[in-house]
C-alpha cells in the first residue's frame, strides 16, 4: 500500500443524525449547535406537527422516550410543547435536564449562524398520516423559508417528496425501506437528489447502484466503515456520533457548501 492509498477516495460528507445525538439530547438545539460547532456541514432532524400546526423537532410521535412523559405530540399545542424538557434522563442522566423541545422555526434560526450548512428536514410518517401531506408540507415550507436553498425535504413518502419538488422546487431525499430492485427502479423514476438507506439493508459488498442521486448511508459510527462506504459510492454518511467521527483526520470535511 502506498502512503497515500488511504486518501485515494475522497472522504464522505458526514451528516449529523439528529444533531450530535451520541452526547446530547437528540433533535435538540443543543445537539444541532454542538454538531455544527464540531464542523458538521450537514445536519438532519425529524419533524412532527403539533395540534395547532407548529412543526417541532421530535422523532417519535409520543413523548415517553425523550421526555419521560405520557401523551402524543399531535394532541398538544405549541404553548404546552415549548415547556417540555427532552433531556433523555434515562440515557444521559440529569446533565441536560433543562433542554426543551424546539420548534422547526428555532432550528432554522440557529442554522442562519452557519450559512454554509445544509439541513435534511425529515417529515415524519405519523404526522403525514394524522394531518395529511399538504398541510404538513405547507407548515414545514413556511418555517424553512430562511434556509430554503439549504433545506432538503426528507421522507419515506414518495408522494410528499413529489409534491415538495413540484410545488416548491425543493431538493428532496427519499428514505428507502428496502434496497431491492423494485425499490431502486422506483427511485430512478422519483429521481431524488439524495437516497438514504440503512447500512444493514445494503448488499454486503460491491458498488452501490448508480442513479440520479447521491447515496446517504446510516447509521455509521466507525470511520473505517464510513471510508469503505465512500469507496463503494456513498457520497454521504449519517452518524449520531458526529464529533467522534470528525476527530478522525481521514474524515476531515471540505469547505462548507455555499
Amino acid at each position: 500500500m502506498t502512503p497515500n492509498a488511504t486518501h485515494a477516495t475522497p472522504a464522505p460528507q458526514l451528516i449529523a443524525h439528529r444533531g450530535w445525538a451520541s452526547r446530547y439530547p437528540e433533535n435538540s438545539l443543543e445537539a444541532l449547535e454542538a454538531a455544527l460547532d464540531a464542523g458538521a456541514r450537514f445536519v438532519e432532524f425529524d419533524v412532527q406537527l403539533s395540534a395547532d400546526g407548529v412543526p417541532v423537532l421530535l422523532h417519535d410521535s409520543t413523548l415517553d422516550r425523550t421526555a419521560a412523559l405520557p401523551g402524543c405530540v399531535h394532541d398538544m399545542g405549541w404553548d404546552r410543547l415549548a415547556e417540555i424538557r427532552i433531556g433523555e434522563s434515562t440515557r444521559l442522566g440529569d446533565t441536560y435536564a433543562e433542554v426543551r423541545l424546539p420548534s422547526l422555526a428555532q432550528a432554522c434560526q440557529l442554522l442562519q449562524r452557519w450559512p454554509g450548512a445544509h439541513a435534511f428536514v425529515e417529515v415524519k410518517t405519523e404526522s403525514l398520516q394524522r394531518f395529511g401531506l399538504e398541510r404538513m408540507l405547507d407548515r414545514c415550507i413556511e418555517q424553512t423559508t430562511s434556509i430554503n436553498d439549504r433545506s432538503i425535504i426528507t421522507s419515506y413518502s414518495d408522494d410528499l417528496l413529489s409534491l415538495a419538488r413540484e410545488r416548491h422546487g425543493q431538493a428532496i431525499a427519499w428514505v428507502l425501506t428496502t434496497a431491492d430492485r423494485s425499490e431502486l427502479e422506483h427511485a430512478r423514476r422519483l429521481a431524488p437528489d439524495y437516497l438514504f438507506c440503512n447500512v444493514n439493508k445494503l448488499p454486503e459488498e460491491g458498488p452501490l447502484p448508480c442513479g440520479p442521486w447521491q447515496w446517504a448511508i446510516y447509521e455509521i459510527t466507525d470511520p473505517d466503515q464510513a471510508l469503505g462506504l465512500a469507496r463503494r459510492g456513498a457520497a454521504l454518511v449519517e452518524t449520531m456520533a458526529i464529533g467522534e467521527m470528525l476527530r478522525d483526520p481521514r474524515l476531515l470535511q471540505g469547505p462548507a457548501v455555499d
